[in-house]
């Protein structure tokens, strides 16, 4: 039995057959269940109680048990789904504190990004700028809020408080860190691109064809944020052959069937400070990430291809059945146990869903106190 979905060009998109349905969906649910138990009984353990004693601590053990949970999805796209991920451009160094920046494809773009973490070591260390409503996401968005994405809603007047506010979290230079930015605010759309091209003729920009015109005052305010902080700039570009996939596509494994990421890493010191030079620096970054994506549509790759090993497949069996023994005694506690695990997971989610809703998260004690000392000699 085969379902055939419909196609752009005829070529690079595998038929949506019964198999891959279930498969997909059957996956869907082992990431959905491993997800909710890793916030109940990880989750809050690591990015909660911990916190109150040490938010380097928190981050370590939080990373270390979502940085599992995230090496799931490379494992289904390159080892189920048999995508083939490509990298290419320069060799990166590890245990780098960065900030990337990466043209916005379609919607599972970041979810790409992983596979270059997991890679590097850093796959429990990423966080993203992401719209705000994602937020809202049901179980999705209490791991967000966990791995403390910054939200936003796209208004400076908005956005300027919230992004300073976690920002000045994450300058410890002891603590890894990979913050992506997709400067362009949403996903390409041949629409999209024609009102991009329209401003940039009025404004006196680059026409580009293959990515937007960047907004700048997101990437400033982390680059000045983060500057004496962090290592590098990544730039990332991200091309699919064939279709551009949805969500739903991942998760059958029906397209891509290839994915290309080029990398190039600029050191912070070679990045201007004003703030206009900045903004000059980041549209300039997309023409030429403009450019290299022309090239790839007609020559079909990146220069430099090859700059990545592929995953081990015997390290991603290991870790998803860690994961998957960790998540069955989680499931029978919780389930078949005594009430009190039940009665705990109650509590959590009820805890996550107004953490996620109302932004908050715990300040160590240590703080509090000398918080408390200061106002009284004041």
């Amino acid at each position: 039995m085969e379902f055939q979905r419909p196609t752009n060009d005829g070529t690079g998109r595998s038929s949506l057959t019964l198999l891959r349905m279930v498969r997909g969906l059957l996956c869907l649910l082992v990431l959905i269940l491993t997800a909710f138990m890793m916030l109940v009984y990880c989750g809050f353990v690591g990015a909660v109680m911990i916190r109150f004693v040490s938010i380097y601590y928190s981050r370590k053990v939080t990373s270390f048990f979502f940085g599992a949970w995230l090496a799931l999805w490379p494992f289904l796209f390159e080892k189920i789904n048999k995508t083939k991920v490509i990298f290419s451009g320069e060799t990166l160094p590890a245990n780098e504190r960065v900030l990337l920046i990466a043209n916005h494809r379609t919607e599972v773009d970041w979810m790409y990004l992983w596979d270059l973490a997991l890679r590097k070591g850093r796959v429990g260390y990423i966080k993203y700028v992401l719209k705000s409503s994602l937020m809202k996401l049901p179980l999705f968005g209490w791991s967000f809020q966990i791995l403390e994405f910054i939200p936003v809603v796209r208004k400076w007047e908005v956005d300027e408080s919230i992004m300073h506010q976690m920002l000045s979290t994450f300058k410890d230079p002891k603590d890894p860190l990979w913050l992506a930015l997709f400067p362009e605010g949403t996903d390409y759309s041949e629409q999209k691109c024609i009102r991009s091209q329209k401003y940039a003729a009025e404004n006196g920009l680059p026409i580009l064809n293959n990515v937007l015109i960047p907004k700048t005052k997101g990437f400033f305010t982390c680059l000045e944020g983060l500057r004496g902080s962090i290592d590098a700039v990544y730039d990332i570009a991200i091309a699919y052959k064939h279709d551009c996939p949805t969500f739903m596509d991942n998760v059958y494994g029906v397209a891509p069937d290839e994915v290309h990421i080029h990398v190039r890493r600029v050191s912070v010191d070679s990045i201007p400070t004003s703030e206009n030079e900045v903004n000059t620096w980041l549209i300039n970054t997309f023409h030429l990430k403009d450019q290299l994506l022309s090239d790839f549509h007609s020559q079909g790759h990146f220069p430099n291809e090859g700059t990545e090993q592929d995953l081990s497949t015997a390290k991603c069996l290991i870790n998803f059945g860690a994961v998957a023994v960790l998540t069955s005694i989680c499931t029978y506690c919780t389930f078949y146990s005594s009430i009190w695990f039940k009665l705990y997971a109650s509590l959590v989610c009820a805890y996550l869903t107004c953490a996620t809703y109302f932004n908050i998260r715990p300040v160590p004690i240590v703080h509090i106190v000398k918080y408390l000392f200061k106002s009284k000699s004041l």
